[in-house]
């Protein structure tokens, strides 16, 4: 990518002039390792002596944290989102995507109830179906949040934990999986724990691989969702119209649905389809550039929260999952 904004350059330069480097973990220096390394020895192939000797060759990354610290959802409104993952480019390498692998769509949706539209948007917007899976070495990432970002220390440690049992049960070297900053894996972008629980072998090779297997990554995001409550033929959200501030009020306070439909509908919100009106919906807001979006979500829209928190993840995945089953559809 050529830069072509100086700003942007001596922003760039400040930034690597700055930032911590990178150092490696001295295992002496972490007790809290110690309890990790016997319970992991107890429960694999791994002894003590062998955990502190990988251990030696990580790398705590600052870096890590500062991306943590400065998720770009908490800060970008929902028409900049929208611009990034709705893109001719990936509604139209999501239908390829799709014909390409019709057939372990087609038996997700019949085994697991999750559309292929939502299957396909989901590695459209977490990895560009797997073409951007994350170059961090996920030992460096989780061991940098386990030991070096508190806010979150229980669940990363937790994270590591199950990074050490995956790789014995799958006979990986820890030192040579990549991912993203936070530690996630593979084409679907499963954390650790994840994978280990809701991963499926889709391809029927004895193993549940989401780094290289499509249909293994196909299998598990319908696995994912489908543990998580999604319902069969029920909508995502609706986007309601000629809606004034006022609505604010009725906004859901938590990802989950918190009242009928039909108390929506009876304050003058529109039936979009024919659903049952004691559907549990809850009212979000999306702030744009110039004025709010509002939707009324379903439970499946909490459901892809369950994913990925963002209420803008979850429009995306919807909507361009939309986008993506029309052009299948029109090619037909």
């Amino acid at each position: 990518m050529k830069i072509k904004n100086n700003t942007l350059i001596i922003f760039f330069l400040f930034f690597v002039l700055v930032s911590p480097l990178a150092f490696s973990l001295q295992t002496s220096n972490y007790k809290q390792l110690e309890p990790l390394f016997e319970e992991v020895a107890m429960q694999t192939d791994y002894t003590v002596p062998e955990l502190h000797a990988l251990f030696e060759e990580v790398e705590i990354k600052p870096k890590i944290i500062e991306a943590m610290d400065r998720p770009a959802e908490s800060t970008m409104t929902w028409t900049r989102y929208r611009k990034i993952f709705l893109t001719e480019k990936n509604i139209s390498r999501g239908a390829e995507f799709w014909q390409t692998n019709s057939d372990a769509l087609m038996r997700a949706e019949k085994k697991f109830g999750v559309p292929a539209e939502i299957i396909v948007a989901t590695l459209g917007v977490e990895t560009r179906y797997g073409t951007n899976t994350g170059n961090f070495r996920v030992i460096d990432a989780l061991s940098t949040l386990a030991l070096e970002y508190p806010r979150r220390s229980k669940y990363f440690t937790s994270e590591l934990k199950n990074f050490l049992l995956l790789t014995d049960e799958h006979k990986l070297d820890p030192l040579a999986v990549t991912g993203s900053y936070a530690g996630a894996i593979g084409l679907p972008q499963f954390m650790p724990g994840s994978y280990r629980e809701y991963a499926v072998d889709f391809s029927n090779d004895g193993y549940s691989d989401l780094v290289n297997s499509i249909d293994d990554a196909i299998g598990s995001i319908a696995s994912y969702y489908h543990e998580h409550g999604w319902k069969t033929g029920q909508p995502v959200s609706w986007l309601a119209t000629d809606v004034n501030s006022s609505a604010d009020k009725l906004l859901v306070k938590k990802r989950k649905t918190d009242r009928p439909l039909d108390d929506l509908l009876a304050k003058g919100f529109t039936l979009q389809e024919q659903v049952d009106p004691k559907s549990k919906v809850g009212l979000i807001k999306l702030n744009g550039d110039e004025y709010p979006e509002y939707r009324i979500a379903f439970d499946n829209f909490f459901v892809i929260t369950r994913y990925n928190t963002s209420k803008l993840y979850a429009t995306a995945v919807q909507l361009l999952g939309e986008e993506i089953k029309f052009r299948v559809q029109a090619a037909k």
